[in-house]
């Protein structure tokens, strides 16, 4: 039987409650994507992302304009808030009571999403490695962070990714960082282990046989393995085809004591929460 825990983040004053987990959908404003159905260009298509997202259960919308797939081209911190802007004006019109995270590493970007839009958490896939100023900005907002491990940046990542001790590299990792964030009045933060950002096939897998360990922090645990490479390169399939594995993995980090599943399929991925709550509950 699970042993019920109340988390609670603090989402622009309403406290977002964790005990259950919620579903992330991806909102990609950027034109390569890894995935290339979920790249959203035209009013119309932003719309209905956004809308499809909140209709089939999702809890946050997580809106990006900075590509992180492997080997992906730079985007100018410009391009980058112009894209976001637009894209944000649209979400906001169209959904405007929704729950939104930005995925940026870059500071100026956060503030300017948090400022102007009213974005509710900052999703920074590198945790202030690719701008110092990240953790102070953050504090200053006052928004949930979410913070992800990352070995490199996305353009080198997975040139020979590297460990002495993965799980122990990971585990320091965060340590250091939550001290670093807890010490500027940071409180609401979620790791992510970064499934497929600096990792091989079968770092990713052992990092999933460990999840349940990062319960360790008693933080909440977000994950994104949403059709992924550590799914198609294992079968030898491509990422169109990639759903039913990323339902498998969803399945089992639920199990493992995942809080937010970051993903591109909502409906699936609320199913498989109704699914695995109702076993662990009973």
């Amino acid at each position: 039987m699970k042993t019920l825990e109340t988390k609670y983040i603090n989402v622009g004053g309403r406290l977002m409650d964790l005990s259950t987990p919620c579903v992330m959908g991806i909102l990609n404003l950027t034109p390569d994507s890894f995935y290339a159905d979920s790249r959203m260009q035209t009013e119309d298509e932003i719309a209905r992302r956004a809308r499809q997202i909140v209709d089939e259960g999702g809890a946050i919308i997580d809106v990006g304009a900075y590509s992180s797939r492997p080997g992906a081209a730079d985007v100018s911190p410009r391009e980058e808030m112009d894209r976001l802007r637009r894209g944000l004006e649209i979400v906001r019109r169209t959904v405007p009571d929704a729950v939104i995270s930005v995925d940026t590493f870059r500071a100026d970007v956060a503030r300017m999403c948090v400022e102007e839009y009213g974005v509710d958490i900052i999703n920074d896939i590198a945790a202030g490695e690719m701008d110092a100023d990240m953790f102070s900005t953050v504090a200053r907002l006052n928004v949930p962070y979410i913070m992800m491990h990352m070995q490199g940046t996305p353009q080198n990542m997975q040139h020979e990714p590297h460990y002495d001790n993965l799980l122990r590299e990971v585990f320091l990792y965060f340590a250091r960082k939550v001290q670093q964030l807890h010490e500027l009045g940071v409180k609401d933060i979620i790791l992510d282990p970064g499934f497929g950002f600096g990792k091989t096939l079968d770092h990713n897998y052992q990092l999933l046989a460990h999840l349940e360990e990062f319960r360790i922090f008693g933080l909440p645990l977000l994950v994104g393995v949403s059709r992924k490479s550590m799914i198609y390169r294992l079968l030898g399939t491509t990422p169109q085809e990639s759903l039913n594995g990323t339902t498998v993995l969803d399945t089992l980090c639920l199990m493992k004591g995942a809080d937010i599943l970051r993903v591109h399929d909502v409906r699936q991925a609320v199913e498989t929460v109704q699914i695995v709550e109702k076993m662990l509950t009973s």
